[in-house]
């Protein structure tokens, strides 16, 4: 066991992060072009959170957060990764950088989550003395130290703390305090910015000034944190600074220790006496305190949108704060040496020793406790330091111990020298070098040393949190890795070769226990593996299952695995089985075949059915897309064959139903070359039956087989049923099929699962025929039974074959409706796929479930109400009328002509609802609601219709035309759709009406269904439905009429009325109400003022709508008379001009008996006048041929009534010239 570097996380666009940074500079892309090899990471400031879950990144005045992220790898491995959660620019002042940053996170208070941090706090120092706090979601250096659990009862508990070295001060906030105010100032911002306030109280924060004195400069220090000396120390002290007459205090006084590195001294001692200084922090803006609160109040609330509505460029306040002098704390002692110059300390987790880099490039390991330096290292220029705390590993004999003797720990010190790109370990204090690692030359060591902020002795107990500490992070690859070292490497000597020994001892004890397990499974994982390998031999597989087998069977009882055993047994049975059917399916064997028995009793079946079957096959012969490792007809592997087979513990074999395709190929290797006369029905049977398969699973793998592969069946159709019948009765006759004791009155478990899958079956022709021969097998086996029992010369009679005739007689009816949906629509139908339909799918859909299977193939086929008429009335023109009169005969209860007219037009409707675009749609439906002669069924459809579909729509078209604007996209349907919809409309509330007006003289229909499908179980029908519902207010119907024929006019004559204002207030009240309900209505007495808005219909209108029509029909005389009477001659040239246009675009571009001279005239057209008959579409003429002299009159009278600026008129003039030419070529 030795050091290893693990890789945990992954940067996400780091090169996103560089391009940021160094935006505008191009220093270091010059240096690294466009790799991210070059050492722009060494001039950032890098801060990881001690939990690893968010990185930061800051140079000059920006600064990237990169926070935790877990994804999927192309293995489907979960990885974790750190990716750009926030960039931006965190200087406020002009001038200021970023020359500190460091993660602290904050220790939850939750019970659930103890040892867990809550949110992480990014602490920003900048050059300008300002230091500011930031979510998780932003001086010289910043160090903090949280709480850690005493490993020994004597060691001083350390206080957490966050220190600020300033260039003249050095500053430390009790850490209790800084959790406190974190808190409260996060909680402050949500709920401020919840309200929408920008004004925050800031709660007081604890700290401590000094100013250190005697060095001439500092650039790094660590707070060792409250140490108390002995008794010896203390009178040493006291005798070296005040003499011999110094006087020596009973109890030594409690000091904070403070460590600097620079120059002049070196390295420096401080030692600050504990109770000298009070300052509290209250509401005064005092030095850096006000520094601390404005940034913490701020900046904190600025990130992650909490302060979005608040001007990012506010002004910085006017008055500066006051700064408070810094208390003096003079040296106590220092390293001295004039000519070195120290870069960082890192202090070590115990806090008893320190590692120091200087100028020279090297590393000196201080003993704080005695103030000297124990050892050095040379040649690591630019080093970064780290430190790991290991704890020995759990043993057994620690396991008999109290446990309250604490753990050994192990410190070693990591050194990063970038220069030489090696990572070294080295055991402290006097420890040789334990590893080594070569990474390259431009990463950066990550030592955070502290974990979470808000920890103490009481909340600490039995938390575990997982911390790396110690992170390299590599810009190369982007990765972050940790170092692990194990606890042996620390010890020494005779001890350090004994705990190499006792960890290889361990995991050789390891090794060999998974070995053991391992061992005894290697065997059955090998053969496992051999037979899923599809590229061996059938052979091969055999014979070394046979190996294997007979080697098992020589060893001793107690040595031999039951599972192996009884796997190689049960997969040789297996493997021996596949190769016998193998062989009887590869060779014809006619000779043993028993003579194939007559189908007596079911001839007159096939003959009644024979015509149906034949126009089935025809429909259902359509060319499908498959894959060929789908297709039953696919070679079955005997890999395939043992996955879906497999062993019980009473040695009976169990087939295991994978996929649909894997069933089918198992089924066709099993059975269809007995079902096509290949194979010998009765030896497959035999060798099944030694197999101890199961009889019910082979009835249902031969049932699968026989319905899958209908289109092979219905091409040899007697054959195959002969050979079905044949199997049917030699599974019957297995052990376990029928019961011995089963009563011939009862149902048969083993014949009712055969008429169970027939049930679900969709291919309704080889259900059907398989239903005859299961039929004539039942009835033979329970006469057979009879004879033995009774012995007498009556007919047995039995439940079960009555289940058998209703079961065929359901199975001949979904035949011809199955033959119905297979029916084609013609061109420019609705199309789509045919529905499949089934014995379970029409009972589950209730009563109404075949009416609405041929409702939906009407609509398929789009039928007309009249079309539909003139069919149901027996007249037989086409294939497909024949086969929807076949369908209607053997239904004549479900496809009444009123309930199938009524799902027709709930199917149209339906259909319309999907789409409002298609006017047509409910137009059909309107029609096929005229149709019913059931007064009582109509009412029901009309009502139904009207407050499922119509009358939110309804409701929206009146409010748009009303000039409602926002209403428009509840309507959802374009001007010429609205039309047809509000005229579909009045049609409805007119059938109502009529339908209302002659319900009471008709009684309600009684509904009936055909008696085989009384069983029927589902939703209501829609005739039941409409039959249900009540009846409605005719006045109110009347009323809702007339506005919907107000409002078709109004589209139809493009009128400019307001419909709803027609009408006064209980009018208006009275609308868009439920019809069975009484609403107050108008009177009689209408106000003048209404009637008078009711007769301001401008006739212009009409008239210019009426010469349109009449020019339209080509019946251009009795227009031109009613042109006299129109007043708004500009109005109508503009529409007479489209009529023209309309016409010319026929003769020049549409007609098919062009001529050239047409298009040399169109050639000389000028090109806009081109572009606007090619834009022009005759097919809204009813009369689109009309002679050359009656357009030309038309242009003239269009030019007549078009002034000469209208911008239309040059337009006219071109028609004009063409229709002249036109008629000169003519």
């Amino acid at each position: 066991m030795s050091c290893g570097l693990l890789e945990f996380c992954r940067l996400q666009e780091l090169k996103t992060v560089r391009d940021y940074l160094f935006h505008g500079q191009t220093e270091p892309v010059e240096n690294n072009q466009t790799e991210l090899s070059g050492p722009w990471l060494q001039n950032c400031t890098v801060s990881l959170s001690p939990c690893s879950d968010l990185l930061v990144v800051a140079h000059e005045q920006k600064a990237v957060f990169l926070s935790a992220k877990w994804r999927t790898d192309g293995g489907g491995r979960e990885e974790m990764t750190l990716a750009v959660s926030w960039s931006g620019i965190l200087s406020t002042e002009e001038g200021e950088r970023v020359s500190s940053t460091i993660c602290i996170p904050l220790a939850s208070q939750k019970r659930s989550s103890t040892g867990r941090p809550d949110w992480t706090c990014v602490v920003v120092g900048f050059t300008s003395g300002h230091v500011r706090f930031y979510t998780e979601d932003q001086v010289l250096r910043l160090k903090c130290r949280t709480y850690e659990i005493p490993r020994h009862p004597g060691v001083t508990e350390q206080h957490e703390e966050l220190s600020i070295l300033y260039p003249a001060a050095l500053v430390t906030i009790d850490g209790f305090s800084l959790f406190q105010s974190l808190r409260a100032c996060r909680n402050q911002v949500a709920r401020a910015a919840a309200v929408g306030s920008d004004v925050i109280q800031p709660p007081p924060l604890a700290y401590k000034k000094w100013a250190l004195q005697d060095m001439d400069a500092i650039v790094d220090h660590c707070s060792v944190g409250v140490m108390t000396l002995n008794v010896f120390d203390q009178m040493k002290n006291a005798s070296i600074l005040g003499g011999f007459n110094a006087s020596v205090k009973g109890s030594p006084p409690a000091m904070s220790q403070y460590v600097t590195v620079g120059g002049g001294p070196y390295t420096g001692f401080y030692y600050a006496v504990e109770g000298s200084t009070q300052p509290l922090l209250s509401h005064v803006a005092l030095a850096v305190a006000s520094k601390l609160t404005s940034a913490l109040f701020s900046a904190a609330s600025g990130w992650l949108g909490w302060n979005k509505h608040k001007n990012e460029d506010e002004t910085v306040q006017k008055h500066k704060p006051k700064v408070e002098p810094a208390t003096p704390l003079g040296i106590r002692f220092g390293l001295p040496d004039s000519r070195r110059h120290g870069e960082s300390i890192c202090l070590s987790p115990c806090n008893t020793l320190a590692g120091v880099t200087d100028d020279f490039g090297r590393v000196t390991l201080l003993d704080l406790n005695r103030g000297i330096a124990i050892r050095m290292w040379k040649g690591y220029r630019d080093a970064q330091l780290g430190w790991l705390h290991v704890p020995e590993e759990q043993v057994s004999r620690e396991s008999s111990l109290s446990t309250s003797v604490p753990r050994r720990h192990a410190l070693f010190l990591v050194i990063y020298a970038p220069r030489r790109g090696i990572l070294e370990i080295w055991a402290m204090q006097y420890g040789p070098r334990v590893g080594a690692f070569n990474v390259g030359k431009h990463c950066r060591l990550l030592y955070a040393g502290y974990r979470l902020l808000g920890v103490n002795s009481v909340t600490s107990q039995g938390w575990k949190i997982h911390i790396h500490q110690v992170c390299l992070l590599d810009p190369v690859t982007g990765t972050l890795r940790t170092v692990n070292v194990p606890f042996h490497l620390a010890l020494s000597d005779k001890k350090s070769e004994g705990a190499k020994d006792m960890h290889l001892f361990k995991k050789l004890t390891t090794i060999l226990k998974i070995w053991f397990v391992f061992f005894s499974f290697l065997p059955l994982e090998a053969l496992e593996s051999l037979l899923s390998n599809k590229s061996i031999p059938v052979l091969c597989l055999t014979n070394i299952t046979c190996a294997l087998l007979s080697a098992l069977q020589q060893q001793d009882a107690d040595q031999v695995d039951p599972v192996l055993m009884q796997l190689c047994s049960s997969r040789l049975k297996l493997l021996q089985l596949y190769t016998d059917i193998h062989h009887m399916n590869s060779s014809a064997d006619s000779e043993d075949r028993n003579e194939l028995d007559s189908l007596d009793g079911t001839e007159g079946d096939l003959a009644r059915v024979s015509p149906t079957l034949q126009r089935y096959t025809k429909l259902n012969s359509r060319p499908s897309v498959s894959f060929v490792q789908d297709a039953p007809d696919a070679p079955l592997p005997a890999q395939t064959f043992l996955s879906q087979i497999e062993c019980t513990e009473d040695g009976q074999l169990k087939l295991i139903h994978h996929s649909e395709p894997e069933w089918n190929q198992l089924g066709s290797f099993i059975f269809w070359g007995c079902l096509c006369g290949k194979s010998p029905p009765h030896k497959i049977c035999d060798k099944l039956q030694q197999a101890a398969i199961g009889p019910t699973q082979l009835l249902s793998l031969l049932l699968s087989v026989w319905l899958q592969r209908e289109k092979e069946v219905l091409q040899t159709p007697t054959e195959c049923l002969r050979n079905l019948h044949e199997l049917l009765v030699l599974l019957s006759n297995m052990d376990g099929a029928i019961e011995e004791s089963w009563d011939p009155q009862s149902v048969s478990p083993w014949w009712q699962q055969c008429r169970n899958i027939l049930v679900q079956s969709h291919n309704s022709a080889a259900a059907l025929l398989a239903a005859f021969v299961a039929h004539r097998a039942a009835r033979a086996s329970i006469t057979n039974r009879a004879d033995s029992k009774l012995q007498s010369e009556w007919e047995a009679v039995s439940l079960e074959l009555e289940h058998w005739v209703v079961c065929v007689r359901q199975l001949e009816d979904v035949l011809v409706l199955q033959t119905l949906l297979l029916v084609p629509p013609t061109v420019g139908a609705a199309g789509g796929p045919a529905a499949l339909c089934s014995i379970k799918t029409l009972l589950e859909g209730g009563s109404g479930g075949i009416t609405d299977n041929v409702s939906k193939w009407v609509f398929r086929h789009n039928l007309a109400s009249e079309q539909l008429k003139e069919i149901l009335q027996e007249s037989k023109d086409k294939d497909e009328e024949e086969v929807l009169m076949t369908v209607c005969k053997r239904f004549p209860h479900s496809l009444s002509p009123n309930l199938l007219f009524a799902h027709c037009c709930w199917e149209f409707v339906v259909q319309w609802n999907k789409d409002p675009e298609e006017g047509a749609h409910l137009c059909r439906a309107v029609e096929h609601l005229k149709l019913v002669s059931s007064p009582h069924i109509q009412l029901g459809i009309c009502t139904m219709m009207w407050s499922t579909f119509i009358v939110k729509r309804f409701s929206a078209a009146a409010f748009l035309i009303e000039k409602h604007p926002k209403i428009a996209c509840d309507v959802g349907m374009g001007d010429k759709a609205m039309t047809s919809f509000l005229g579909c409309c009045v049609q409805l509330l007119q059938v109502l009406m009529e339908a209302d007006s002659a319900v009471a003289e008709v009684p309600p229909p009684e509904l009936s269904v055909e008696e085989v499908w009384c069983g029927a179980e589902g939703p209501a029908s829609i005739a039941e439905l409409a039959l249900d519902q009540k009846g409605v207010h005719y006045p109110l119907v009347q009323h809702h009429c007339l506005l919907a024929s107000l409002l078709h006019a109004a589209l139809t004559f493009s009128l400019k009325v307001k419909p709803l204002s027609l009408f006064d207030s209980k009018g208006k009240n009275a609308f868009f109400r439920d019809l069975t309900t009484i609403q107050l209505l108008p009177s009689g007495d209408t106000d003048p003022g209404l009637v008078l808005l009711r007769q301001e219909v401008t006739p212009d209108i009409l008239r210019r709508h009426l010469v349109c029509q009449l020019y339209n029909q080509g019946l251009d005389p009795h227009a031109e008379e009613v042109m006299l009477q129109v007043e708004d001659k500009d109005v109508l040239g503009s529409q007479l001009l489209m009529i023209t246009g309309q016409r010319l675009s026929y003769s020049l571009l549409h007609n098919q008996d062009q001529t050239q001279p047409a298009m040399e005239i169109l050639a000389r057209l000028p090109p806009t006048l081109c572009t606007w008959l090619k834009a022009m579409d005759p097919s809204e003429l009813r009369c689109p041929l009309v002679p050359l002299f009656q357009t030309s009159r038309l242009v003239g009278h269009v030019i007549e009534m078009l002034p000469e600026n209208h911008a239309q008129y040059s337009l006219a003039l071109h028609l004009l010239e063409a229709v002249d030419a036109l008629t000169t070529e003519d």
